[in-house]
């Protein structure tokens, strides 16, 4: 198990280089060679001629792209200075950037809003696994009954209505209608009641959305693997029907569900924008939009490195899981 644990985080840290890699080259090397003037869109086009001088000299966009590329790993350990004549600009490590528009560097951003995102990603991850799984499992074991129609028809309903749908209508019934919910966002530090009811709808929807994808992939793997010969055997020995589905059918069909958690859980973490929007929840996902909206590159690299790191995270979790679950994995 300690050899398979190495294996994958040697994997990983290889991943996390070559990620940053890419997403730098995405950033900072594919609009030079589409003719785009970073520096033009870091200040804004409008911007005196000498200011992007200024900001293309800061952030040594003239120098050849391996030394920006050493400067910019280099910050995210030792921190960096950016000069210009004598304007400098220092940026603690660890520096993933440094915002000219905003005038912040990007870590604190960063920090400030992950919590709020995790907290929300958590939470509705917990709603869509017990009841997406549950209603799968029922759905799968009274195939064809009425309950398992109607629970595939939400499902269906809950894959087709987009987020920000069924969220403004979660608003408008139990917030604004009835008023049985605030449904504004309180910082936890502030009050955690306060917290825990701003939160309750974001996670509703949420994992509304999921838990339909999870209750119709539970479903369809369940079926595929009752129908598997070992559990013919199992029910053959006289194990009792709790038993063979819950430590012999289970365990195999949780193989694709901890895939699929790895690589939502990871983007979520990353921000869920149209959540984070429709319930005016300050997170990642607000931030980049708004970054997105004012052309501010450093934020949007920061989330989308980060956003990069919590699905690597996420998917080495989800194969020491596997290892876990299944003893093969971890002899292969």
């Amino acid at each position: 198990m300690l050899a398979y644990l190495i294996r994958r985080l040697l994997a990983a840290a290889v991943m996390l280089v070559v990620i940053i890699l890419v997403v730098f080259s995405i950033f900072f090397l594919v609009p030079k060679w589409a003719g785009v003037d970073i520096a033009t869109s870091f200040v804004g086009k409008q911007a005196d001629p000498h200011a992007i001088e200024a900001v293309r000299e800061k952030l040594g966009l003239s120098d050849p792209i391996y030394v920006q590329v050493w400067e910019f790993f280099k910050g995210i350990f030792v921190g960096r200075t950016y000069s210009a004549g004598g304007d400098v600009t220092h940026c603690a490590a660890p520096c993933f950037g440094y915002s000219f528009r905003s005038e912040q560097a990007v870590w604190p951003v960063l920090t400030d809003r992950f919590p709020v995102t995790l907290g929300l990603a958590l939470g509705a991850a917990v709603l869509w696994l017990v009841f997406g799984v549950a209603a799968g499992v029922l759905s799968a074991l009274k195939r064809g009954s009425l309950w398992d129609r109607g629970a595939m028809v939400v499902a269906l309903s809950g894959v087709s209505l987009p987020i920000y749908f069924t969220g403004l209508l979660s608003l408008a019934i139990f917030s604004y209608g009835l008023n049985w919910i605030d449904g504004k966002y309180v910082s936890i530090s502030d009050s955690f009641t306060g917290w825990l009811g701003g939160m309750i709808l974001p996670w509703i929807t949420l994992a509304f959305l999921y838990a339909a994808m999870y209750a119709r992939i539970t479903r369809a793997t369940m079926l595929e693997i009752l129908g598997e010969d070992y559990i013919r055997t199992a029910r053959a020995k006289g194990l009792t029907e709790q038993v063979v589905i819950g430590k012999h059918a289970m365990r195999s069909t949780m193989t694709p569900i901890l895939t699929m958690l790895g690589m939502d859980l990871g983007a979520l973490i990353g921000g869920a924008i149209l959540t984070e929007t429709t319930f005016s929840i300050p997170g990642l996902g607000q931030a980049v939009l708004t970054a997105i909206k004012n052309q501010d590159l450093p934020i949007i690299l920061g989330v989308t490195l980060i956003t990069s790191l919590a699905v690597l995270i996420a998917n080495l979790v989800v194969d020491v899981l596997y290892a876990v679950i299944d003893p093969r994995v971890r002899l292969s």
